[in-house]
């Protein structure tokens, strides 16, 4: 039979991919959606193949790009930065996107030429930077690890930034104090340079109440009741470890397109269930008692540990083995040959445990910086999305210890930096760019561009139709339900701004944010009093990792700059 073959097809051509409509409109749709997803009373999205499989609700973006069908190369580019934003940060996922897709729109309105554009964005995101770092910025607190308040309100402000989670206040509390000790534990007594932290280990427990969630120090391994029957009795306390990380099911590897040359009359099975017995005669003429492997166990292995009283607990997953290195000092054992001495370990305590329907055994450390959090919630996708968002905290309290600052989220930081910037331009702008570099005219197009863009990423925290206000003092973000009557006093309507450091009594004045407004000069020292987070209450503040916006920002302005200067997209079609 011949096989038919297709002349192969001339690669497309497109010259300036930003001027076209098809593509315009794709990022318009693709910034829509990111949008509508922002903030805690952001719009949840479902997303399923139509060719059928399982279907994801969230609001997260590291599950709605990894799920959305990308095709144009525009799209890929944005879609990839933000992801390996997220691989690296965890947080600040929809703000680097919805900043992107705003710079975008914004910039190609000036019509200016990409060049300029691109070099007074560099300009600008430096400008940003350096006033965030700065020690006089009025959206940076410092973070004070002698005190769990800043450290809880940052836990709660990514708890509660995620609604697919659905947690009432009381579960937020609870799950955002587990998040904080499970962070807490995993730092060393002894800190050495450079700081090793522990690990902390979520553990899923499907279809109970999160109130029921728990910390517990060491390694929790699930076991059936068979198991819980075979645990030691009449010992003491301390148990001898061992771990391997090989196979100990006595299946043999796939050659691949190399030959196995076996003797005649030799049976592989039984060979190999030889080699598996010998194996678990030293285990036993070595006194162990716990036997942990990363994969499948051959169940007469099993059977033969358990006539001697030895526990063997299989298919632990490779996310455990350094966890259980941790905690027992055992070496992963990586073949079926004799065992070395030097590579048991032993676990000072453990105990028998029940969480819901789940049996679970408790090995529990005396030193090792490794816990496990217990997580519940009412379904599998509440759950999946908070299993999603507890990491996301750990590792936003973990750069936190690198850089020791949080700052104001709820817009405020984005407002306040765009009502910065206007000042600056108007007042100083030989301090973002050098005259002879551009006109003022283009400095000041692009300035509004940056500062539309960013008040449009605060805008977006608001899905109701409200209006959104800024304050003339502080530059903050005031947000005000949809219908306001005809005759507005705004500090009839206003209680709080985004992130909850000021209230209507400091005597403000606003303007609505979209308004045209002569630029001012916002305080940019917060008052001694907004630093004492100690005295607010931890559920009034909103703030956001001061590491993870920075990258966020960054990653943004330069992946648009990149979108920008794109000339050509040549499409192979074959």
């Amino acid at each position: 039979m011949m096989s038919c073959f297709e002349a192969q097809k001339p690669s497309l051509c497109h010259s300036d991919p930003l001027t076209a409509e098809k593509v315009r409109a794709t990022l318009a749709v693709l910034k829509g959606i990111l949008t509508s997803c922002y903030g805690p009373y952001g719009r949840l999205k479902q997303l399923h193949s139509g060719t059928g499989g399982s279907v994801c609700t969230t609001s997260q973006s590291t599950v709605l790009l990894r799920n959305l069908p990308v095709t144009h190369p525009i799209l890929k580019i944005l879609t990839a930065s933000v992801q390996n934003h997220v691989s690296c940060f965890s947080d600040c996922g929809l703000f680097t996107a919805i900043l992107c897709c705003n710079l975008i729109e914004n910039v190609q309105k000036t019509e200016l030429t990409a060049a300029t554009t691109i070099k007074l964005n560099k300009h600008l995101l430096n400008f940003c930077t350096s006033y965030l770092r700065s020690e006089g910025c009025a959206c940076r607190i410092p973070v004070d690890f002698s005190s769990t308040q800043t450290l809880l309100c940052l836990v709660r402000s990514i708890l509660t930034s995620k609604p697919a989670c659905m947690l009432t206040r009381k579960e937020v509390d609870h799950i955002s104090a587990l998040i904080l000790r499970a962070f807490l534990f995993i730092i060393p007594e002894n800190t050495e340079d450079p700081l090793i932290l522990g690990k902390s280990i979520i553990v899923p427990l499907k279809g109970e109440r999160v109130i029921d969630s728990a910390l517990l120090p060491g390694v929790l391994l699930e076991m059936s009741v068979q198991l819980m029957r075979m645990l030691p009795v009449g010992k003491s306390s301390a148990l001898k470890v061992a771990l391997f990380s090989t196979s100990l099911s006595g299946d043999f590897s796939d050659p691949g397109e190399g030959n196995l040359v076996v003797s005649y009359g030799v049976s592989l099975e039984k060979a190999a269930l030889d080699q598996l017995l010998d194996l678990g005669r030293q285990l036993v003429s070595d006194h162990v008692d716990l036997v942990l492997c990363q994969k499948v166990m051959h169940p007469s292995l099993k059977q033969f540990l358990g006539t001697h009283h030895i526990m063997a607990i299989d298919r632990v997953g490779v996310m455990l083995m350094e966890p259980l290195s941790k905690v027992t000092g055992a070496q992963p054992i990586g073949s079926l040959g004799p065992v070395s001495p030097s590579s048991y370990g032993s676990v000072k305590d453990w105990c028998s445990a029940k969480f819901g329907y789940k049996h679970f055994f408790h090995l529990i450390p005396k030193e090792a910086t490794v816990c496990s959090l217990l997580l519940c919630n009412r379904n599998d996708t509440a759950w999946d999305e908070l299993k999603l968002t507890c990491e996301t905290a750990l590792h936003a309290l973990q750069l936190t210890i690198k850089e020791p600052w949080v700052l104001l989220g709820g817009g405020c930081t984005e407002t306040h930096l765009a009502a910065y910037i206007r000042h600056m331009i108007h007042k100083e702008p030989g301090s973002i760019v050098q005259d002879d570099e551009c006109t003022q005219a283009e400095l000041e197009l692009i300035a509004d561009a940056f500062c539309r863009a960013l008040e449009s990423l605060a805008g977006s925290l608001e899905h109701d139709g409200g209006e959104i206000l800024t304050d003339m003092k502080h530059g903050h973000f005031w947000s005000v339900q949809a219908g306001p009557p005809s005759v507005v006093n705004w500090p009839d309507l206003l209680s709080r701004c985004g992130c909850g450091v000021f209230s209507n009594q400091e005597g403000l004045s606003w303007s609505v944010l979209r308004s045209t407004h002569h630029p001012f000069a916002p305080e940019i020292h917060l008052p001694h009093e907004a630093l004492g987070i100690s005295q607010q209450s931890a559920h009034s503040l909103t703030v956001d990792c001061l590491t993870a916006k920075l990258s966020g920002l960054k990653v943004a302005v330069e992946t648009a700059n990149l979108i920008l200067d794109l000339a050509y997209v040549i499409e192979d079609k074959n």
